[in-house]
C-alpha cells in the first residue's frame, strides 16, 4: 500500500513539474546566444555599466580640478537701514540712523597649477555704495572699481594634492575601464556554467525518462519470465527496485530541471516564464594557446595589474602626504591690482592707482613628542609592505596565467577521451540489454553496463562544462569571441 501512494506521489510530482514547464514559452537557445543574452541584458551586467559611469564620472571630476575656474559674483542689492550705536568722535556712543545701499558684480578666474600645488588668480569687479539721507546729512553716490587683479597662493613644503592625484586617478579608471570587460567576461563564464546546468538537467531528465521506459519493459519481461521459472523471484524484486529508483530518479531530475530553469532566467534578466531548450555545443574550438602570449596579454589587458601599480601609487601618496602634513607649514600670498573710486562711475576708472599685498605666513612644530616622525615611519612602512606583496602578486599572477594555459590542454583532451567514453558505454549498455532480452545476460551485469553509461554520459557534459569555462578565462585575444 505504501509503495503505492508512493507512486503516485512521485507521478504527481512528474505531471506537476513538466505541466509547468509545457505551460512556458520554449527558447531553444545555443551556447553562443545565451552568452550574448547575458553581455545585453543581464542584471549583472546592468550593474557593471552602472559602477563604470560612475568612475567615468568620478574621473571627469578629476579632469575638471585641471581646468580654470571662472565664476560670477555679485551682490544686487545690499540694503541696509537701521538704527545702530556709533561711537562718536569724542568717544562716547549714540544711536544714528542711517541707511545705505551696496552692489557689486564681478569676475573671477583661478587655475591650479600642478606642478607647484598653488594658485593663480585674476578678477575684475565694481562696486557701488549708495548712502541715503537721514538726520538732515545729505545723501551721496560712490564707486569703486578694481579694473584688473593678479595674485597667487602658493604653499611652501606641503602636500602637492593635485600631482599625485595626476598619479593615481587615471589608473583607478583604467583599473575600472578593464574591470569593465572583466565583468562581461564574468557574465559569460556564469552564462556557461548556468547553459550547462540547464542541459546536464535536460540530459539527466531525458535519461530518466528512458530509463524509466526501459525499466518498465524491463519489469514486464521479467514477470514473464518469473511466471515460466527461469528467473528467481529475488531477480524479480530487484527489478522491481530498479522500476522504483527510475521513477524517483526522473521525478528528481524533473525537479532539477525546473530549478536550473529558473536561475538561468533570473540570471539573464528574463521576467516571464519560459522554457530553455538547449542546443550544446557540437564542436570544440581548436585553439593553441602560447604561453609567452596568453602572459603578455594578460600584463597588457588584466586590471589586478593596474590595481597593482596603484596600489603603490597611493602607498607613496601616503608617504607625501605624511612628510607634507607633518613637517613646517609656509603659506606665500600676493596679489597685484588697479583700483579707483570716483563719485560717478567713469571717475572710477579714471588713473587707476596700484595696489599689492604679499603675505608669508610660517608654521613650525618645536615639539610634538615624536607624532610627526612616527606618523612618517609607519608610512613608509606600508609603502615598504605593499612593494613586497606587489612583488609577490605579480609573481603569482604570471604562475596562474602559466599553469591556465598548461591545464586549457589537458582539459581539451580530457573532452575528447569523455566523449570517446560515453561512446563506448553507450554501445556497451545496449548489448548488455539486449543479451538480457534473449536471457544471456544477468540483471546485475545489466545494471553495471546502464551504471556506466549514465556515468560516461555525466562525465562527458563535465569535461565539455569545463572546457567553455577554461576558455573563458583566458586575456581578452584569447576569450570567447561570438
Amino acid at each position: 500500500m505504501q509503495n503505492i501512494y508512493r507512486k503516485i506521489f512521485i507521478i504527481g510530482v512528474i505531471f506537476a513539474c513538466w505541466g509547468q514547464l509545457q505551460a512556458q514559452d520554449t527558447m531553444r537557445v545555443t551556447l553562443q546566444e545565451v552568452v550574448r543574452m547575458a553581455q545585453g541584458q543581464a542584471p549583472d551586467v546592468q550593474l557593471a555599466k552602472t559602477r563604470l559611469s560612475n568612475r567615468y564620472w568620478s574621473y571627469q571630476s578629476f579632469l575638471a580640478d585641471y581646468k580654470p575656474k571662472i565664476g560670477l559674483n555679485a551682490t544686487l542689492p545690499n540694503l541696509n537701514r537701521t538704527i545702530d550705536a556709533i561711537t562718536l568722535p569724542d568717544g562716547t556712543e549714540a544711536f544714528i540712523q542711517r541707511g545705505f545701499m551696496s552692489t557689486s558684480v564681478g569676475i573671477s578666474l583661478q587655475q591650479d597649477v600642478t606642478l607647484t600645488g598653488g594658485t593663480i588668480f585674476a578678477n575684475t569687479d565694481l562696486r557701488r555704495l549708495d548712502i541715503f539721507a537721514t538726520g538732515g546729512n545729505p545723501g551721496y553716490t560712490s564707486y569703486l572699481s578694481t579694473p584688473i587683479g593678479i595674485g597667487f597662493i602658493q604653499p611652501i613644503f606641503g602636500f602637492n594634492a593635485l600631482k599625485w592625484n595626476k598619479k593615481v586617478e587615471p589608473l583607478r579608471y583604467q583599473e575600472a575601464t578593464r574591470g569593465y570587460s572583466e565583468d562581461m567576461e564574468a557574465a559569460a563564464f556564469d552564462a556557461v556554467n548556468l547553459f550547462f546546468e540547464v542541459l546536464i538537467a535536460q540530459l539527466n531528465t531525458e535519461a530518466a525518462k528512458k530509463e524509466k521506459s526501459n525499466a518498465d519493459t524491463l519489469y514486464r519481461i521479467s514477470q514473464g519470465r518469473y511466471e515460466v521459472g527461469k528467473i528467481a523471484e529475488t531477480e524479480l524484486l530487484q527489478i522491481e527496485l530498479s522500476v522504483a529508483n527510475a521513477e524517483s530518479a526522473l521525478a528528481e531530475a524533473t525537479l532539477n530541471l525546473q530549478s536550473s530553469t529558473e536561475r538561468l532566467r533570473n540570471f539573464l534578466g528574463i521576467n516571464r516564464s519560459v522554457q530553455f531548450e538547449m542546443t550544446p555545443p557540437s564542436d570544440i574550438p581548436t585553439v593553441t594557446i602560447d604561453a609567452d602570449k596568453a602572459l603578455t596579454a594578460a600584463l597588457l589587458n588584466r586590471s589586478q595589474i593596474i590595481a597593482l601599480d596603484r596600489r603603490l601609487r597611493e602607498a607613496e601618496l601616503e608617504v607625501a602626504r605624511s612628510k607634507g602634513q607633518t613637517g613646517p607649514q609656509a603659506n606665500l600670498v600676493g596679489s597685484f591690482g588697479l583700483s579707483q573710486t570716483g563719485s560717478v562711475l567713469g571717475d572710477a576708472y579714471k588713473d587707476p592707482l596700484n595696489q599689492e599685498a604679499l603675505t608669508l605666513s610660517l608654521q613650525v612644530p618645536i615639539a610634538d613628542w615624536g607624532k610627526a616622525k612616527a606618523s612618517r615611519q609607519i608610512a613608509q612602512s606600508n609603502l615598504e609592505l605593499e612593494q613586497m606583496n606587489v612583488a609577490q602578486e605579480r609573481v603569482n599572477f604570471e604562475r596562474e596565467v602559466l599553469l591556465k594555459v598548461q591545464q586549457f590542454d589537458l582539459v581539451r583532451n580530457q573532452v575528447e577521451r569523455a566523449l570517446r567514453s560515453w561512446e563506448i558505454s553507450k554501445k556497451r549498455q545496449e548489448m548488455s540489454r539486449n543479451r538480457y532480452y534473449i536471457g544471456k545476460l544477468g540483471i546485475t551485469e545489466l545494471n553495471i553496463a546502464v551504471a556506466e553509461q549514465d556515468a560516461s554520459r555525466r562525465s562527458y557534459v563535465s569535461a565539455l562544462r569545463s572546457f567553455w569555462v577554461a576558455f573563458l578565462r583566458y586575456p581578452p585575444q584569447y576569450a570567447l569571441r561570438f
